[in-house]
């Protein structure tokens, strides 16, 4: 991508959020990574400067780099304020925008990006505003030639690139996935930012609305390959992993079905069925959840209900979300594997007329999700932009993070910093 005439090739918005403290600590990483071989100018960029200076002290504490606040730039704009919005999109090649929720406060950064020539990576987990801003600002984008890539930290890239390395490992047509993601914790337990919390509270209260998108956008359904994939029980048991699972409910079910629709379309692929899970354990895990989740779906429907909800967090989510956010020791002890269980068809078999013939089973592993993981896939994200131009769709657009890397060497660049994506196992009956 051009980034000569840009004082900076990538701009922090939202340094000193919580998840922007560990966006900004690992972009100072990637700044002195053993493989780079050019300058990275950066900068970080959020109301107040005072912040702003503290989280870079803070990072240069914790990586050994007394100098780090005097390399980097420093840049003051609010949301708010569409005119300093402005300003900053117009000294970055690239935006990695750390402020949610997003749907409260994503759309003026991507109108920014976009009307300034400016590329926009964000980690929102809302299908709503991510599918929203596809339908207003896909042709925009195009028409700049910038690249708006939403859901790029472990919101969505470990499930949506994880179907794409199962389908370049499988040695044939594969045609649906199912993935069970198992999340592991030390001894002090799992605990995650209220941010997070607050865009689930606000998305499940909007429901209709996103079906209603859905409904008026009228796109003709993706065809299926081979048997249909058949939804398995609200509660049930995986035997491969020898453990209860229930439906996932973050975005990763909305992005990959989105990738596989620009895929097919595109690229004339054969779309993948998608189901995903997460593995809760025994029956005591199952019983907590069960109560978490019917208390959840009974405040969130209410405007009362939501404000109890946001009030207390760690109250109503029994005790894994908080307003403090994790430890260093609960994210050093935490990490995650998501399984990914494929069928599809050998090379001459008719998926019309015949049984899938091709199991595959892959993995993606990797260290705590929310603000570990997060980072590295967001900046991994913002370093393909820069760097794996040929690569990305030749026009600009509103892209899925499969969409927008499936023929770059991101899954690569993932596996070097520990995200690792692996094949466990692969059979023809």
């Amino acid at each position: 991508m051009a980034t000569q005439q840009r004082p900076f090739h990538l701009v922090v918005f939202g340094a000193s959020g919580f998840t922007g403290q560990f966006v900004t600590e690992e972009v100072a990483r990637e700044q002195v990574s053993p493989e780079r071989t050019s300058h990275l100018p950066w900068a970080v960029a959020g109301r107040s400067r005072e912040k702003l200076l503290r989280v870079l002290e803070r990072a240069a504490m914790k990586l050994g780099r007394p100098t780090l606040s005097s390399e980097v730039g420093i840049i003051i704009c609010d949301v708010t304020n569409p005119a300093s919005l402005d300003e900053m999109a117009k000294q970055a090649t690239v935006v990695l925008n750390c402020v949610g929720p997003y749907r409260f406060y994503g759309e003026p950064v991507i109108k920014a990006c976009i009307e300034n020539g400016t590329s926009c990576i964000d980690i929102s987990g809302e299908p709503q505003f991510l599918e929203l801003m596809y339908w207003k600002y896909h042709e925009k984008a195009a028409e700049k030639g910038v690249y708006i890539i939403g859901s790029s930290g472990f919101d969505s890239i470990p499930a949506d690139l994880g179907v794409i390395y199962t389908r370049n490992k499988m040695n044939g047509t594969l045609t649906a996935v199912e993935s069970f993601l198992t999340i592991s914790s030390g001894p002090e337990g799992l605990c995650i930012h209220d941010g997070t919390w607050k865009s689930a509270v606000y998305g499940f209260g909007d429901k209709s609305n996103l079906k209603k998108l859905r409904n008026e956008s009228d796109m003709k359904p993706v065809p299926i390959v081979g048997p249909k994939l058949k939804r398995r029980w609200p509660i049930s048991y995986c035997r491969e992993l020898n453990s209860y699972s229930i439906p996932f409910l973050g975005a990763d079910v909305s992005v990959v079905k989105r990738t596989q629709r620009y895929l097919h379309e595109n690229l004339e692929q054969s779309p993948v069925q998608y189901a995903a899970y997460v593995t809760v354990g025994g029956i005591t895990s199952i019983i907590k959840l069960m109560f978490a989740g019917l208390f959840f779906l009974f405040f969130v429907r209410f405007g009362i209900g939501r404000q109890l909800l946001i009030k207390f967090p760690w109250l109503f989510s029994f005790g894994y979300f908080s307003k403090q956010g994790p430890t260093q020791k609960q994210l050093d002890a935490s990490s995650f594997t998501m399984t990914f269980f494929g069928q599809g068809f050998s090379q001459g078999i008719s998926p019309v007329k015949d049984k899938p013939n091709i199991r595959i089973c892959t993995q993606v592993k990797g260290p705590e999700a929310g603000y570990v993981t997060t980072p590295i896939a967001m900046v991994q994200a913002a370093m393909t932009l820069l760097n794996d131009a040929s690569d990305l769709p030749k026009a600009g657009g509103v892209f899925t993070p499969g969409a927008a890397f499936s023929r770059t060497k991101l899954i690569d660049r993932l596996n070097e910093r520990g995200i690792e994506f692996s094949v466990i196992s692969s059979t023809e009956v």
